[in-house]
């Protein structure tokens, strides 16, 4: 029987970016240098593959630095961490490993810069996600406020909007972020912003290849973890800018759903792309099992190049 011809157009770039390669380097080189076990704070990046990978490797994932022994390695994920999680690891003598991506380590500096400055600081991101608990941990309590969504831009209530500034969580829809501060900037005139944008080069890079093949593909496939904020943005950026249908395939079960339920046309278009840390073997896999099924042509459809790198700290790059 002949397969069903379809069209795979491969999102570039995808994937690991500079920062998660870094956080996973890190507790790879930390286990060589100090050997097994060495602590994690937290899933190092959202991915369910990388954490057994390095679990199997001697890493013991915890959530708080009071699950793991004193005088230990501990490592502070990519995401961030609030001040007072330093502060424990100190107290309870730990070799602190510090793995939180570049960029969002520059969110916490410009907190920090503004609360210096007297300003009250609107942080615009995710309630409960890791990296916003971080930002948020970096100054004190009255200090900083939340903003989830447009309702939350309007409704803000602030003391002095003369001495106001705003960070955003770095994962976010670049969309989604416009609308708020369109809102915020025609409220607050006076806000003060970073000198860059916040959100992540990765994070930007990956929903413009999303846009541009959604404009061509009718269903988009994201491989990336259901607590992976940038892979859930990639969902719903494919789904508003022409993407028929688009899904978040964190499983081998769901996988499988599509394939089971998927019925394309003849030369149907398929997307396919996945979350900044998701790794290259799952988008591997899938393509094998596509084959398996239908008679694939792969389509590179790359937007733009990527060549950031970011060190590893300086304890750990002799190793």
């Amino acid at each position: 029987m002949n397969k069903q011809n379809i069209n795979l157009y491969l999102a570039s770039p995808r994937g690991f970016c500079a920062g998660v390669d870094r956080a996973v380097k890190i507790v790879e080189q930390a286990l060589k240098k100090y050997g097994p076990p060495v602590y994690v704070r937290h899933e190092i990046v959202h991915n369910e593959e990388v954490v057994d990978s390095l679990t199997k490797a001697g890493a013991v994932f915890v959530e708080e630095v009071s699950e793991a022994p004193e005088n230990s390695i501990m490592i502070f994920s990519a995401h961030g961490v609030p001040k007072t999680v330093f502060k424990e690891a100190k107290h309870r003598k730990m070799i602190s490993i510090d793995a939180t991506c570049p960029l969002v380590t520059k969110v916490h500096n410009e907190t920090k810069k503004h609360s210096n400055k007297g300003n009250h600081i609107l942080l615009i991101g995710h309630n409960f996600h890791p990296e916003v608990i971080g930002t948020m941990g970096q100054v004190s309590e009255n200090e900083i406020t939340l903003i989830q969504n447009k309702e939350d831009a309007n409704n803000v209530i602030v003391k002095n909007p003369d001495k106001l500034a705003y960070a955003t969580q770095t994962t976010l829809s670049v969309e989604d972020t416009e609308v708020i501060l369109k809102i915020l900037k025609s409220r607050f005139p006076k806000i003060n912003g970073p000198s860059t944008d916040d959100i992540c080069y990765a994070t930007t890079n990956r929903q413009l290849a999303v846009k541009s093949m959604a404009k061509i593909c009718d269903c988009i496939l994201v491989i990336g973890s259901k607590n992976s904020s940038n892979s859930k943005r990639l969902v719903e950026v494919a789904k508003v800018n022409g993407a028929k249908e688009a899904f978040l395939i964190s499983s081998e079960d769901d996988l499988m759903y599509f394939l089971k339920n998927y019925n394309p046309t003849f030369n149907s278009n398929l997307g396919l792309t996945s979350g900044a840390s998701a790794p290259e073997t799952l988008i591997k896999v899938l393509i094998t099992k596509l084959n398996k099924k239908f008679e694939v042509c792969q389509i590179d459809h790359e937007v733009i190049k990527e060549d950031i790198h970011f060190n590893l700290p300086k304890s750990l790059r002799s190793i």
